[in-house]
C-alpha cells in the first residue's frame, strides 16, 4: 500500500572548494533548518568543482544559483524562495512583511 503521506523535499547546496565557501553553505543550511525544521528531509552539502559553483536545489528544482542570479541570496530571500517552491501557502512571518518606511 502507498504511504499517504507525500515525501518531504531535500535540499542540496553544491559550493566551489577552491574558493572555500564550504562555512557559508553550511550558514545556509543552518538557516534552513531552522526555519524549515519539519518541512525538510534534510539538507546535504556537496562540495563541487572548482570555478565558483554555487547552487541551491530542493530536489531538481534551482532554488539559487550564484552566476544567474547574481552572487549570494540573504537568508531572508533564500527562505522565501524555498518556501515558494516546497510550501507556498506558508507564512513566514516576519520575513513576509514589508520592513520598508
Amino acid at each position: 500500500m502507498p504511504d499517504p503521506t507525500p515525501s518531504k523535499p531535500h535540499v542540496t547546496i553544491t559550493y566551489c572548494t577552491g574558493c572555500n565557501w564550504l562555512l557559508r553553505a553550511g550558514w545556509m543550511a543552518q538557516e534552513l533548518l531552522q526555519s524549515f525544521p519539519d518541512d525538510l528531509a534534510g539538507v546535504t552539502l556537496v562540495p563541487g568543482d572548482m570555478g565558483g559553483v554555487f547552487e541551491i536545489k530542493a530536489e531538481t528544482t534551482i532554488i539559487w544559483e550564484r552566476k544567474r542570479d547574481g552572487g549570494f541570496p540573504d537568508a531572508k530571500e533564500l527562505k522565501k524562495r524555498l518556501r515558494d517552491v516546497i510550501a507556498p501557502e506558508r507564512d513566514l512571518g516576519h520575513l513576509d512583511r514589508d520592513t520598508r518606511g
